[in-house]
């Protein structure tokens, strides 16, 4: 028996605050909490689809293929907007591996092979319903067969950049990347080197 055998949620009422990029909608529920007492609570949570993201490692060069995009949330908060990131993207009703190729493609011109996957993690479980998909996958210079940079009718404004992970774990303690999904790749690359070679 675990603390929360007592626990349930029902949902009371849920109203659409907004719905225009995503929707944003707010909840009443009754929470029966592990004493068994209930409690009204409202929460407002952010409904976002399904994502996928994928650490492009050159076990050859021992470097990473990054790209480096505005985020307005970051921008509102004062810190430096241009984020270098992983690549990712929404699923669009793809099948996460399919979407993460995709995305890859778009976003850094990497033709993905070998497509390893690692987890599925919520990034903020307190108020949105995103799950990320994390891959890796081996990559060199060959398999960059375009520019990248992005769809232009989305109006995306992304830069490519490859660098040693080296210098990319330098800049976690730095503080020049700080995005979420990034760090996890990063730091599973570092304990994970040793799987991450050319042999294919």
């Amino acid at each position: 028996m675990t603390k929360f055998e007592k626990a349930k949620v029902e949902i009371v009422s849920e109203k659409t605050l907004a719905d225009q990029w995503t929707r944003l909608s707010t909840f009443d529920i009754n929470y029966t909490d592990s004493e068994g007492e209930t409690h009204r609570l409202k929460r407002e949570i952010y409904h976002r689809t399904p994502a996928a993201t994928i650490l492009l490692y050159d076990p050859n060069r021992e470097t990473v293929v990054l790209v480096r995009q505005f985020r307005l949330p970051v921008y509102l908060e004062g810190y430096a907007a241009w984020l270098a990131e992983t690549p990712a993207g929404l699923l669009d009703g793809e099948h996460p591996e399919e979407a993460i190729r995709r995305e890859a493609m778009e976003e850094t011109g990497y033709r993905v092979r070998d497509v390893r996957p690692l987890f599925k993690l919520f990034m903020s479980p307190g108020a949105v319903t995103e799950i990320v998909h994390f891959f890796a996958a081996i990559v060199d210079t060959s398999d960059r067969v375009a520019p990248g940079g992005g769809l232009e009718e989305e109006h995306e404004d992304i830069e490519v950049i490859v660098l040693p992970l080296t210098n990319a774990m330098a800049m976690i303690k730095s503080g020049e990347i700080f995005d979420a999904k990034t760090i996890i790749l990063l730091q599973w690359a570092m304990l994970n080197r040793n799987l991450l070679t050319s042999d294919r």
